[in-house]
């Protein structure tokens, strides 16, 4: 039996996908298999080609310039694809139901103290929380929309920043007493988030301290982070709207005046090209609220230590 020359559509999806995230795993924990199953879909989009369609490289699998031509009608047609499957399914969906996708820290450090103000404004919406330390895909439909973190260039996504993305060190208060100015910072444990964007190097370079060398306890998990801030363990970077719970309680200080602002921080994302229910508009009205309301807290907190 001669078998018929195209590319499946599970393997066109896996391309799609494996070139976006620039691995299997992403791609696989989208398509809800196994990283084998992508690899195998690869392959046989090779073989039905006659081509290599990615570079293996120690980076990842980087797309040739053949894939490359065609992505950009993958991505359209698979946008087109999911907003169809979106739309099929809206009706039989609950209307009063809000899927949002948040990460970890976001959900813990900012977003479960403010619920009960949500509920009271809109007690008309429940609302479901994922929460993950992975992207999910935001075509899916029963996903409403998305609070990332990044630099919000995400592909096929619309993102909306989520406050200024200040940047400034915070520490406990008895720490604090060692530092008069940036200077001191070598003379006290630094905190190193291995998974941070925030860059040290920017903000030594802002309080004119670029060679300055830091030290201290390094962490892989941002939560724990801050916490071991909180106890004293160190004087952490940190986003200022992450860090006004603290603030606010004096479990942290700033140190020092100086703010920098990062292009990493959190974003509003919904899908592209997909019409927001009323749910959903709601709840980014009410983020961008409270977000302005935590932003100018901050702001005052920080003030009122160096007036």
């Amino acid at each position: 039996m001669i078998e018929t020359p195209f590319i499946p559509f599970n393997a066109l999806h896996a391309l799609a996908l494996v070139a976006r995230h620039g691995a299997l795993g992403p791609a696989a924990e989208a398509l809800g298999v196994t990283p084998g199953a992508v690899s195998q879909q690869i392959r046989r989009a090779e073989t039905r080609a006659g081509l290599a369609l990615f570079e293996r490289t120690p980076k990842g699998l980087v797309p040739t310039r053949a894939l490359l031509g065609v992505l950009g009608d993958l991505d359209t047609g698979f946008t087109a694809l999911a907003r169809a499957q979106a739309n099929l399914m809206a009706p039989s969906q609950d209307r009063n139901l809000l899927t949002v996708t948040v990460g970890n820290v976001f959900a813990s450090r900012w977003l479960i103290w403010r619920l009960a103000s949500w509920g009271a404004v809109h007690p008309e919406v429940e609302l479901k929380l994922l929460t993950t330390g992975t992207l999910v895909d935001l075509n899916r439909p029963d996903v409403d929309c998305g609070i990332r973190f990044g630099a919000g260039d995400w592909s096929g996504v619309v993102a909306e920043p989520i406050g200024t993305h200040a940047v400034f060190p915070v520490c406990a208060p008895a720490l604090a007493e060692r530092l008069s100015s940036p200077a001191d910072l070598a003379h006290v444990p630094v905190i190193m988030d291995q998974s941070s964007m925030l860059s040290w190097p920017d903000w030594l370079a802002a309080v004119g301290q670029p060679d300055l060398k830091l030290s201290g306890p390094t962490i892989s998990d941002p939560a724990l982070a801050f916490d071991a801030a909180i106890a004293g363990q160190g004087v952490l970077l940190a986003l200022g709207i992450m860090a006004e719970y603290g603030l606010e309680r004096g479990q942290v200080v700033a140190p020092f005046p100086t703010v920098t602002h990062s292009k990493f921080g959190y974003w509003f994302a919904t899908a592209m090209g997909r019409e927001l229910p009323a749910r959903t508009r709601k709840f980014r009205s009410w983020l961008l609220g409270q977000m302005n309301a935590c932003e100018t807290a901050t702001q005052k907190v920080v003030a009122r230590r160096h007036i």
